[in-house]
């Protein structure tokens, strides 16, 4: 049986935008399918339906809100976290991430021995970053 977990992104009219973000920074091949595709008329004709972002690694997928769920219930808040022992690699992702966004902890050595950090995006969605320890890359100053 194989399984796997992916992020559902969804955002308030800007999910192409944000879909393309990702690709820039993660690589991977971006799908979109807008609303107009599925003869839905009630909605932006240029609105993504389904967006789906697959990487080698994983697949982040979106889509824009419908009408009056623009707004998160209260209560909820998500991260997507990322580990791994791929220390450049990440570390740049945590760099691009963070451009137009707002780092809460920034990448440094934990307790753990690990690398750590976490970054809000300009679209606002969380990410959470464990580089794994004896990568061989340097720590950020």
């Amino acid at each position: 049986m194989a399984i796997s977990v992916n992020p559902y992104l969804n955002f308030a009219g800007n999910a192409r935008e944000a879909m393309e973000f990702y690709q820039g920074i993660f690589g991977g091949e971006l799908r979109v399918l807008k609303f107009s595709d599925f003869g839905m008329t009630e909605m932006p004709a240029d609105g993504t339906m389904h967006a789906a972002l697959v990487h080698p690694n994983f697949t982040i997928m979106a889509s824009d809100a419908m009408p009056g769920a623009e707004q998160t219930w209260g209560g909820t808040r998500n991260y997507i976290a990322f580990m791994g022992d791929e220390f450049e690699v990440m570390s740049g992702w945590f760099d691009e991430l963070a451009e137009g966004g707002k780092v809460g902890q920034p990448l440094a050595q934990q307790a753990w021995g690990d690398t750590y950090g976490d970054v809000m995006d300009k679209y606002g969605i969380e990410w959470l970053f464990n580089i794994a320890a004896n990568t061989g890359g340097d720590l950020p100053s």
